[in-house]
């Protein structure tokens, strides 16, 4: 199983060590048809194909038909790039507009809707890659993609009205749902997803009307 640490020893998140460029190699010597969009690719699809638990750098150098050692050109360890494929996942969600196109559906387009949408966009991420839900538990989500989904989650809360701590409290209650019950994509029923949804949701909005602009 992953941890957040190589061999008990700290790290530096990819995203903060500058990882995010291919390491400073001499390019001469470097592989010919390899590159780190193509090496993150292929980690997704095979974590897809086979789960975390069995992923290794040595088998998906075999699917691409490389040796293992030719990944670390682009690549310093084996976390970093579980951490490129885990920010490449979060890529695939669609993220709500700031504001509806149409104002003649409030309840449906206004930001109850589109929270709605947002984390049932996010269940369904987890449910098609279920290791994305342990991956960011073990490491930090401060991706591109990541920030871009928190951003989203931001105005959406923003459009509530709330403000100061009630608007943090929102934020972190709708985090913790969707790590929580939203990570139990394939154990928790739709029924049961949905009809927690909505207390949440309720629970905002109550918060918002009984606080306007708290």
């Amino acid at each position: 199983m992953v941890t957040a640490a190589d061999s008990g020893k700290a790290r530096t998140s990819v995203w903060l060590a500058g990882g995010h460029t291919a390491p400073a190699r001499r390019r001469t010597e470097a592989p010919s048809g390899l590159d780190r969009e193509r090496i993150t690719g292929a980690t997704v699809r095979l974590l897809d194909a086979e789960g975390l638990a069995r992923f290794s750098m040595r088998r998906l150098a075999a699917g691409l038909g490389v040796t293992a050692m030719s990944l670390y050109w682009y690549v310093d360890t084996k976390h970093d790039l579980l951490e490129l494929a885990l920010d490449r996942a979060l890529g695939e969600l669609p993220l709500p507009r700031t504001a509806p196109a149409e104002p003649v559906a409030p309840v449906r387009d206004g930001w109850p809707g589109r929270l709605r949408s947002l984390a049932c966009g996010y269940r369904r991420l987890l449910a098609q890659h279920p290791w994305v839900a342990p991956l960011t538990a073990a490491y930090p989500n401060i991706g591109p993609h990541a920030r871009a989904f928190d951003s989203a989650l931001q105005r959406l809360l923003e459009a509530t009205g709330l403000a100061g701590a009630c608007r943090t409290g929102a934020h972190l209650a709708v985090s913790q749902f969707l790590h929580g019950c939203g990570g139990a994509a394939r154990r928790v029923p739709d029924g049961d997803f949905v009809l927690a949804l909505d207390v949440l949701i309720a629970g905002i909005e109550a918060k918002a009307a009984a606080r306007p602009g708290a």
